[in-house]
């Protein structure tokens, strides 16, 4: 069975990104202070804009966020599983 991990250490996170060729990006969104946090895997989609990991984690702590992920699928393959939650 897979299991889903959370965490807020940067580290783990740029890790958990790059090991699977992911970019920090967000979507910009009217209201909301810094935009929507995502990880792009491959060629930036239309509303995504890529931005370096020190702004990414800049709104990552802003909005006291932590990052729900998965290693491995069900079959053991590399994961590419994730989100952005608010700590409790």
């Amino acid at each position: 069975m897979s299991e889903a991990k959370t965490t807020t250490h940067h580290d783990e996170i740029k890790r958990w990104a790059e090991a699977r060729q992911g970019m920090p990006a967000r979507v910009k969104t009217p209201g909301r202070e810094g935009g929507i946090l995502r990880i792009d895997f491959g060629k930036p989609e239309e509303t995504l804009e890529r931005i370096d990991w020190d702004q990414f984690f800049k709104i990552f702590d802003e909005n006291n966020l932590q990052f729900l992920y998965q290693e491995r699928t069900e079959d053991g393959g590399v994961s590419r599983f994730n989100k952005f939650i608010r700590q409790d």
